[in-house]
């Protein structure tokens, strides 16, 4: 750490030399004016340009070294994540059909990635979205909102026996993933443009929390596909009643506590937040009971039931879990 003195000019100014390097890496002229914040912590922020002003990042992937479509799909996810405003993929000669393919799949499933640029061998990808056009608590709600509706659906396919309901449930979870890539995008935003948390409306420390319970939902999402995954399953072999209504009890229970952990986490309630907390035991006492009743069956059914109790258990665990971000963010203000 460099430390420099505090001079006083006039009656009174106080001011303090700019280190050399840093203002000619920025480019810094003689007489421009320069942002100026006074942080929360007393600290002071002196940024090189105004953020609007900000140059775009750029990335670049070389296809003639990254052959599998997979590889690829999952680096532009990092990238995206990472903040890049701009996205390249390129290759020697034409790019495979596959690599297109993957590079189509990235743009559909993430917000704001647009393809403006393409020819045979390369594609540029740019990111439309002004960050604070999504606030973090609007994504929150939409993922709760999602993710109540899917497991709500999976249930009533359960009951219903409908197979095409519980595929759709399975599709939906594409819509989740969007949501918390987003929020990690502009979570790590932050860490580059110190003026974003302001433009959001939050701290980093709340930006944090936001993230830490995004990354639940991601899971509990998953863990809805996973339970509509094995529907079909019960389907077939044409589970009784008892399995179907413990299933069905066992999953409004984990919804509720999802419910419980969201209201907390929106009201700030640290009370809420622990006595959701504690209603994890009732829901494992209830899946070890579908477990149970598995062990009763036969052949693939019983797999089957054991994967969906699995995941209710761990869906109310991860609902546990915002309850607890909940808590340590609050003890932190």
């Amino acid at each position: 750490m460099e430390f420099r003195k505090v001079q006083r000019t006039g009656g009174s100014s106080y001011v303090i030399s700019l280190p050399k390097e840093w203002v000619q890496s920025m480019n810094i002229k003689k007489n421009e004016p320069l942002p100026v914040k006074v942080q929360a912590d007393g600290s002071l922020l002196i940024l090189p340009r105004p953020s609007e002003e900000k140059q775009s990042r750029e990335k670049e992937f070389q296809v003639d070294s990254i052959r599998d479509p997979v590889f690829l799909f999952r680096c532009l996810v990092g990238s995206y994540i990472a903040g890049y405003t701009a996205i390249r993929i390129s290759a020697s000669t034409r790019l495979p059909p596959a690599i297109r393919k993957a590079v189509r799949d990235f743009s559909m499933m993430t917000i704001g990635q647009q393809i403006v640029e393409e020819t045979d061998s390369s594609i540029l990808m740019r990111d439309i979205l002004n960050p604070v056009e999504m606030p973090f608590e609007n994504s929150i709600r939409r993922m709760f909102v999602i993710i109540g509706t899917m497991y709500n659906d999976a249930m009533v396919a359960l009951e219903s026996r409908d197979t095409v309901l519980a595929e759709d449930v399975i599709k939906r979870d594409v819509e989740v993933d969007k949501l918390q890539w987003l929020i990690s995008r502009q979570y790590h935003l932050m860490f580059r443009d110190a003026t974003l948390p302001e433009k959001l409306h939050v701290t980093v420390e709340g930006a944090s929390s936001y993230y830490t319970v995004s990354r639940s939902l991601e899971r509990i999402g998953d863990h809805g596909v996973r339970i509509a995954s094995h529907v079909p399953v019960l389907i077939e072999h044409e589970v009784d009643g008892e399995v179907v209504n413990g299933i069905k009890a066992a999953t409004e229970t984990a919804m509720s506590i999802l419910d419980s952990s969201m209201r907390a986490l929106f009201s700030s309630d640290m009370v809420d937040a622990n006595r959701t907390i504690e209603m994890v035991g009732d829901l494992a006492r209830m899946t070890d009971g579908i477990s149970a009743l598995a062990h009763e069956k036969s052949g693939e059914v019983v797999l089957s039931i054991g994967y969906i109790a699995e995941s209710i258990r761990r869906a109310g665990e991860y609902s546990a879990d915002i309850s607890e971000a909940i808590i340590n963010q609050i003890i932190r203000d």
